[in-house]
């Protein structure tokens, strides 16, 4: 993990595109667990963040959009998580979402192929399944459990240790990015079909676009 970046132009990351064999060299990607406050960015071996403190919703956004505009200007791929359908109705949810469409956008003027996983498939890619109970007690286990979950993932499958207080956006990204090698056919490490069957859920649409090209 390194500092917080808001206009890092040095991008380490290095990534893919859409299932087919023939790909034989990683295309830099960067994998996006998009937020107003806090952006988790992923590249393969790194993560980072962004972090906006504007005192406006409109400054935030630009804050967010600066910083994440400076991950993926040399970008070939993008993968984002998606929207939590279940939550869609608050208010917060709908900020969230005009964030994450602004990114699309952003990306659509850049010509960059982008890819959008939900947040269940992250969370059974990384641990094997989206809701977790206590094995003892039979409780269900909170979502900072369940975060807590994906990290360690991250740290024990691909050796990298997301540390700090954005710890779990920074792992988040990670899993996206993962997610992405593996779509490829270039998994980061093997995963058992417990997890892998997270994959045909996501929205893989755009991101294959430019391998037909």
């Amino acid at each position: 993990m390194s500092s917080p970046t808001l206009f890092d132009t040095t991008t380490p990351a290095v990534g893919l595109p859409t299932r087919p064999a023939a790909v034989t060299h990683r295309p830099l990607v960067i994998g996006l667990d998009v937020a107003i406050g806090t952006t988790g960015v992923a590249g393969q071996g790194w993560t980072d963040y962004i972090h906006a403190t504007a005192a406006t919703l409109h400054g935030r956004f630009q804050q967010q959009m600066d910083g994440i505009v400076s991950f993926i200007r040399n970008a070939d791929r993008v993968v984002m998580e998606g929207a939590a359908f279940s939550r869609s109705h608050l208010q917060g949810m709908d900020q969230l979402s005009a964030m994450r469409w602004m990114v699309r956008h952003e990306l659509w003027k850049r010509g960059i192929p982008y890819a959008i996983v939900p947040p269940d498939n992250r969370t059974i890619y990384a641990t094997g399944k989206a809701r977790w109970k206590d094995a003892e007690t039979g409780k269900k286990h909170t979502p900072a459990q369940v975060k807590g979950m994906v990290r360690d993932a991250v740290a024990t499958r691909y050796g990298v240790d997301c540390t700090g207080r954005w710890r779990y956006d920074e792992a988040d990204a990670y899993v996206l990015l993962a997610m992405a090698y593996d779509h490829l056919g270039m998994p980061l490490a093997d995963v058992p079909p417990t997890h892998s069957r997270s994959l045909p859920g996501c929205d893989w649409t755009e991101f294959g676009k430019a391998l037909a090209a």
